[in-house]
C-alpha cells in the first residue's frame, strides 16, 4: 500500500552507534584539550618556573659564544686577505646570522613572562573544576566543527571563545555558552537517513582515530615529555646542576674569545 510506513531495521543500531561514537569523540576531544591546555600549560609552567631561568642563561652564553667564536673567524678571514677589519660592518653581518637565534632566545623569554603570568592565577576549586570540564564537555557535543562539520562562522567563533574560557579556566563564560548552545540532533527516519547515518557514523570512526594520534603526539612531545622530571626532585636538582656546568664552560670560553678578539684587532 502506498501508505504503509517503511520501516529501516538497521536504522535505530546505527543511530545508536552513532550517538556512542559522538560521546566517545567528545570525551576524547576533552582528553586532548584538557592535555594541552591545562596539564601540559601547568608542566611547562612548573617547569620554567623551577629551571626556565637558568636554561636562559645557558643558551644566552652559548648565543654569546657561538657568536665571538664566528666574530674572530670573520676577523682572522680579513687578516688573511690583508684586509682592514671594519668591527661594525662584521657585527652588521653577525646579528643577521645570528637573528634565529635571538628569535629563540625572545620565545624562551615569552615562556618564562606566560609561567609567571599562569603560576600568579587564581586556580579553581575541584567543584569548579569539575563543572568547568562538564560544561566544556557540553559545548564540544554541541559545537565542535569535527561533531558538526556544517556548523556556522558565528557558531564556530563562540566555539573559539569557548576554547579560550576553558583554557583560561574562565568558568562564567562556559556557563553562558553553555546556555546559548543546544546539542544537534540526528536525522529523522526517512528514506535517506540510514544513508545519512552510515556516513556519518564512518567518518565520527575517522575522527576518533585523528584525535587519538593527537592525544599520542601530545603525550610524546615537550612540554607533557617534563611531566615526570618535574615531579621528582632529584632530577630538577640534576638538571639544575647540569645547567650550571654547561653556563660555567660557555661563561669560560666566552672569556678566552673576548680576550683573543682584542688581541686580533689591536
Amino acid at each position: 500500500m502506498a501508505d504503509e510506513i517503511i520501516i529501516f531495521p538497521e536504522y535505530d543500531k546505527i543511530k545508536s552507534e552513532v550517538e556512542m561514537l559522538r560521546t566517545e569523540l567528545s570525551m576524547l576531544v576533552l582528553e586532548r584539550d584538557e592535555l594541552r591546555f591545562v596539564e601540559c600549560k601547568n608542566i611547562e609552567t612548573a617547569y620554567m618556573l623551577e629551571l626556565g631561568g637558568l636554561e636562559y642563561k645557558a643558551y644566552e652564553a652559548q648565543c654569546t659564544y657561538l657568536r665571538l667564536k664566528r666574530k674572530a673567524e670573520l676577523i682572522q678571514a680579513r687578516i688573511n686577505r690583508q684586509e682592514s677589519v671594519n668591527l661594525a660592518a662584521i657585527d652588521n653581518a653577525l646579528d643577521i646570522e645570528f637573528a634565529e637565534f635571538q628569535e629563540k632566545l625572545n620565545e624562551q623569554i615569552n615562556k618564562m613572562n606566560d609561567a609567571i603570568d599562569r603560576s600568579k592565577r587564581k586556580s579553581l576549586s575541584a567543584k569548579d573544576a569539575t563543572e568547568l570540564k562538564k560544561l566544556y564537555r557540553r559545548i564540544v557535543k554541541a559545537l565542535h566543527p569535527d561533531l558538526h562539520p556544517d556548523i556556522g562562522d558565528q557558531k564556530l567563533k563562540l566555539f573559539d571563545q569557548a576554547i579560550k574560557a576553558y583554557e583560561n579556566g574562565d568558568l562564567n563564560t562556559l556557563r553562558i555558552i553553555d546556555v546559548m548552545v543546544s546539542e544537534e540532533t540526528l536525522p529523522e527516519i526517512h528514506e535517506d537517513a540510514l544513508q545519512v547515518l552510515v556516513k556519518e557514523r564512518d567518518r565520527l570512526k575517522d575522527m576518533i582515530e585523528g584525535i587519538k594520534e593527537s592525544i599520542t603526539a601530545i603525550k610524546n612531545d615537550y612540554p607533557y615529555t617534563m611531566k615526570e622530571l618535574i615531579s621528582d626532585k632529584k632530577k630538577i636538582a640534576e638538571r639544575k646542576t647540569e645547567l650550571e656546568n654547561i653556563l660555567e664552560q660557555f661563561v669560560s670560553a666566552i672569556a678566552t674569545y673576548k680576550t683573543r678578539i682584542e688581541e686580533m684587532v689591536r
